[in-house]
């Protein structure tokens, strides 16, 4: 039989959702509860999808390892031991569990989550489907609903996380950007093609206890017309294959076109100032800049941020979706053909490579939207909705200040900044000046000595052009010529966050 058959439980009965979140939560099934169980080796590699030190360390007696049996590792355990912990009656009655006297076992993955004030939540998925869970990589039926993985954890990081009236989950899955949502947003609406997934949504919002979602069943925004709202976020199937063979992974569309025709429908559906967020695929086509690619996406009533995170030639990227799915363990002439069939697909739209990373719209009324596109693959400080709320500020400050603007303004040096002299040992002089953030998006930018000398002394005290009339003196340069060439250095600081304006 396979997950998309199973029975579910029911979504219907809340209190068989509370009685087992109150039983969870006295057994200390959490995320800091398990960690303390099976320690840190068993832990990560649990999330990794090996089972076997995690078996090893609930061998003994307690309601925790009996839940992590029961629910983490889908082990069948005897009756009795479950009947101390959980109450077996009414959770077999509602569909949470199943059996007989001699054992029971889990109808569902139920996953401890952290959230982001210290939330119990827990998520509940397919079994063996929890990505990096008892049921690893292999994953073949069409409607099955994964839980948590870095995609799902990476997306909830850089949403911007203010209090607005609607949000918007496209492809909701097992919930976990409308669980996330619901915690700063007044309604909440979740939408998935596959009606499994938002039976799911329901599941793990009732054992989170968090608000009742909008659920609705369809495709893309086909589900909500011609709504719009304050927030939309997307972890959608952004698979670029040969086909539409997993639900949960592939889009159905050709190449990229899924993700293209999110991003630029998005613009329509969002309200003034409001955001969007989603995770993509893009090609990489032979004569054509990636960049431009992706800037013709974006729609003309937005600015947008977006991040290549990580670039796949075509064969690195079809052998990872075909493990993925667990290809490379069937009959090697079944798994050629597949592989024959992802190169022939990217073959015909000349595409090279494949990009994946991070899509932000904000909704505004500008005559001249900003679109920065860039390529970061270096470790990030999740998480980073502030940073990209933070960053779209300073679009709009930048804007609204011309040069003459700037040199009047006032700036400091964000306090995580450091700044790194580099050049040959014994060498009077540095070769480069490095300034480094060691929050948020962590970058690093060289600086001329000058640009060097002007983040040092903004403190906020002094305007830009005051700084660099005093750094102009110094080295015995013209400071008119210094005050037209260095505005764009402070743009760029500013941009990147290095420097935050300041009242004066």
């Amino acid at each position: 039989m396979s997950n998309a058959s199973l029975p579910l439980p029911s979504p219907d009965r809340a209190d068989a959702a509370a009685s087992l979140r109150k039983a969870l939560l006295a057994a200390d099934f959490t995320a800091d509860g398990l960690l303390e169980l099976l320690g840190a080796p068993a832990y990560t590699a649990l999330a990794r999808g090996e089972t076997v030190p995690a078996l090893r360390a609930t061998r003994a007696d307690g309601a925790l390892a009996a839940l992590v049996r029961l629910f983490l590792l889908q082990e069948t355990v005897p009756h009795a031991r479950v009947a101390d912990v959980l109450p077996v009656d009414v959770l077999l009655d509602s569909g949470w569990l199943a059996g007989q006297d001699a054992g029971v076992r889990a109808t569902v993955d139920v996953r401890p989550y952290g959230g982001p004030g210290g939330e119990d939540w827990f998520i509940v998925s397919d079994l063996g489907c929890a990505v990096g869970g008892a049921g690893g990589i292999g994953i073949h039926d069409e409607g099955v609903v994964l839980g948590v993985g870095g995609a799902s954890t990476t997306l909830a990081g850089i949403t911007v996380r203010t209090p607005v009236d609607s949000a918007l989950d496209l492809g909701t899955g097992s919930g976990i950007q409308a669980l996330h949502a619901a915690q700063h947003a007044t309604r909440v609406t979740a939408t998935d093609l596959n009606p499994r997934a938002l039976r799911f949504t329901r599941l793990t919002l009732a054992l989170s206890a968090a608000p009742e979602a909008d659920l609705r069943e369809g495709s893309l925004f086909e589900p909500v017309g011609e709504e719009t709202y304050d927030l939309i976020v997307s972890n959608p199937p952004f698979v670029i294959s040969p086909g539409a063979r997993l639900t949960y992974r592939d889009g159905g569309m050709g190449g990229d076109d899924l993700c293209r025709s999110l991003v630029q429908e998005a613009g329509e559906r969002l309200n003034e100032g409001g955001y969007a967020h989603f995770l993509a695929n893009w090609q990489h086509v032979d004569g054509e800049e990636w960049q431009d690619r992706l800037r013709s996406w974006v729609p003309r009533d937005c600015d947008a941020w977006i991040v290549q995170r990580e670039v796949q030639d075509i064969t690195q990227y079809a052998e990872l979706w075909l493990r993925d799915a667990g290809d490379h363990r069937q009959d090697p002439t079944s798994y050629a053909r597949r592989y024959e069939a992802w190169l022939d697909e990217f073959e015909a739209r000349r595409t090279r490579a494949v990009g994946f990373g991070w899509i932000t719209l904000r909704k505004t009324g500008a005559a001249e939207p900003s679109v920065t596109i860039e390529e970061w693959p270096h470790p990030v400080e999740q998480p980073l909705g502030e940073t990209v709320r933070e960053f779209f500020d300073r679009q709009d400050y930048l804007r609204a200040h011309d040069d003459a603007a700037l040199l009047a303004a006032h700036f400091k040096l964000a306090d995580e900044v450091v700044q790194e002299q580099v050049g040959l040992p014994g060498a009077e002089d540095p070769e480069h000046v490095v300034l480094r953030q060691h929050r948020g998006m962590r970058r690093a930018t060289k600086v001329d000595t000058v640009g060097a000398g002007f983040a040092g002394v903004c403190d906020g005290s002094l305007s830009a052009g005051r700084i660099l009339d005093a750094i102009a003196q110094l080295v015995g340069e013209d400071p008119v010529l210094l005050r037209d060439r260095t505005p764009a250095q402070i743009r760029l600081l500013v941009e990147q966050g290095f420097l935050l304006p300041v009242q004066g």
